[in-house]
């Protein structure tokens, strides 16, 4: 089978430079998020420029200015960029605002989930076939890090997971047929249909790229870490150069049932000139 790094590269938000480059300029644009807890430097990728050109209209018109971290669960990400929780009272639940738009994905093999990727959020599943991003919510990674043998697995049950997925979609494809031949106890017509479709899914997923970690992934994986299993899925389009002590500090905040910190978590995002 062939290797699917694309499906699986692709998401995961800080391709391998980063957090070694002490915030130097490499030429990228660069934004800085103030919290209380302190500041995260992040460098924005030149290479998702629909990303990076709209953050930074929205930093320039002073959008994020007050808005909260949202959503934050320890070992897997702090999610900030809902319009809708600025002021907003403790109770509410936050995740559904934007400015209004999304924008096209732009799912780049280079990067992927590590620790201090910069993603942005996104609504899921057959709603958004396209992967298109929130205009405005994003998330960076805090993650874990892995033990080879659960790189392993997990690539494992990635695969199982696609091919149940192609199965289930060209089921339902067929369901009232299937079902007809139910209703009039057709049970050579509904086992030839049953039969045509698994050997439909299985010569596609054959023909498929398969879900296969990089050497760099897997050393990035188990050194720095992440969180891989989003990797392909979502727009990676910047890293924090400095700062990953800060996202420590805010992942591990007490939050209530829907992830949203008891305390508000403010942000306060600028340029770095």
């Amino acid at each position: 089978m062939k290797k699917f790094l694309t499906f699986i590269v692709a998401a995961l938000l800080v391709s391998g430079v980063s957090c070694g480059t002490n915030g130097k300029s490499t030429g990228e644009k660069m934004i800085l998020i103030k919290t209380e807890f302190g500041e995260i430097k992040v460098k924005l990728f030149d290479d998702t420029p629909k990303h990076r050109d709209n953050i930074i209209k929205l930093v320039s018109e002073g959008f994020y200015d007050g808005l909260l971290f949202h959503r934050v669960i320890n070992h897997f990400m702090i999610q900030g960029g809902d319009p809708n929780s600025r002021n907003a009272q403790p109770d509410i639940q936050l995740g559904s605002g934007s400015p209004g738009y999304t924008i096209p994905a732009e799912i780049n093999p280079k990067y992927f989930h590590k620790k201090g990727a910069l993603a942005a959020a996104r609504l899921g599943g057959p709603r958004n076939p396209k992967k298109e991003s929130s205009g405005s919510q994003f998330y960076i990674v805090h993650g874990v890090v892995y033990r080879p043998g659960q790189l392993d697995t997990m690539e494992i049950n990635i695969n199982k997971q696609r091919k149940d997925l192609m199965m289930r979609e060209n089921f339902q494809a067929v369901n009232n047929q299937l079902t007809d031949f139910q209703q009039k106890n057709n049970k050579e017509g509904f086992d030839n249909l049953v039969a045509e479709i698994n050997m439909k899914v299985d010569s596609i997923y054959d023909a498929s790229p398969e879900f296969e970690l990089s050497r760099e992934q897997r050393q990035v994986y188990t050194t720095i870490g992440g969180y891989p299993s989003l990797d392909g899925e979502y727009t990676v389009f910047g890293e924090v150069v400095e700062g990953l002590d800060v996202i420590d500090k805010i992942a591990t905040v007490q939050t209530n049932s829907a992830n949203r910190p008891l305390q508000d978590v403010k942000m306060k995002v600028e340029l770095v000139k």
